[in-house]
């Protein structure tokens, strides 16, 4: 963990799992050039962790860098002190932000699909955002946000998602839940659903296959994929207190797939 002992008193706060690239990474950049801190995860990647860092403070933000594997629940209370000991560094006892953005790719299709990628895919896309936020739920300040992330997939298909899209769509379902049961502490809970975006998600497929690439383009009201510079600023904007009236949403950000 890398950490400054300067106090933030004043500042908003957010934790955004999967901080490290694509989406997530766009969503670290986008809050600290509002001024938000964070404490971001990342899986593997320390030194694009560090990049990501490095690239907050420049913007004039703190910020600090966890490893934390999403599925490994048995990890969740260790990470919940490792906040609490990054929030003492900053003198403060809570924060106000959290998006649950790490995620994986599936491919397999429903015939192909198997019990081993399906508790794959349950563990980190809705066990992980369910425990996760449980277990942060002390830290998180009345009036907090929380953006879990979906995607585009939940209301379309496309073949060798049969795993995938339905999970998110499990999100989005837990996402209304969250936001009833969380209501009487004034946090709002919404979901933001993003199209195809070229990244290195699901192997690069969106940003590097051609074929995928024009498909994914000219079934798009706007004739392009998408980017995570299209997906983190709307993320960012639902946190602000801009959107506080907005509760229990899904929010599509595709330019307008398969519409």
């Amino acid at each position: 963990m890398t950490t400054t002992s300067a106090k933030c008193t004043g500042s908003k706060i957010a934790i955004v799992t999967g901080g490290s690239r694509g989406i997530g990474r766009d969503t670290v950049l986008r809050l600290a050039a509002r001024g938000v801190n964070s404490i971001f995860t990342y899986n593997a990647n320390q030194a694009e962790a560090d990049k990501v860092r490095a690239l907050a403070i420049e913007a004039g933000a703190k910020a600090i860098a966890l490893q934390l594997s999403v599925e490994r629940v048995a990890t969740f209370d260790a990470f919940v002190m490792r906040v609490r000991e990054a929030l003492d560094s900053w003198g403060v006892k809570r924060f106000d932000y959290l998006v649950n953005n790490a995620g994986t790719s599936s491919g397999a299709s429903f015939e192909a699909g198997t019990e081993a990628e399906l508790d794959a895919q349950f563990a980190v896309h809705f066990k992980a955002p369910f425990l996760l936020t449980q277990k942060l739920l002390p830290l998180i300040s009345d009036g907090g946000r929380i953006v879990n992330i979906s995607s585009g997939l939940a209301r379309f298909t496309f073949p060798g998602r049969a795993i995938y899209g339905p999970m998110k769509a499990a999100v989005e379902a837990l996402t209304r839940y969250m936001a009833l049961e969380l209501g009487p502490r004034r946090i709002t809970v919404n979901v933001v659903a993003p199209g195809a975006v070229a990244t290195d998600f699901s192997g690069g497929m969106v940003r590097d296959n051609p074929q995928v690439h024009k498909a994914v383009a000219d079934h798009t009201a706007l004739g392009r994929v998408g980017l995570p510079t299209d997906v983190g600023p709307v993320i960012a904007a639902l946190l602000s207190d801009e959107f506080g009236w907005v509760n229990a949403q899904r929010i599509e950000v595709a330019g307008g797939i398969q519409i």
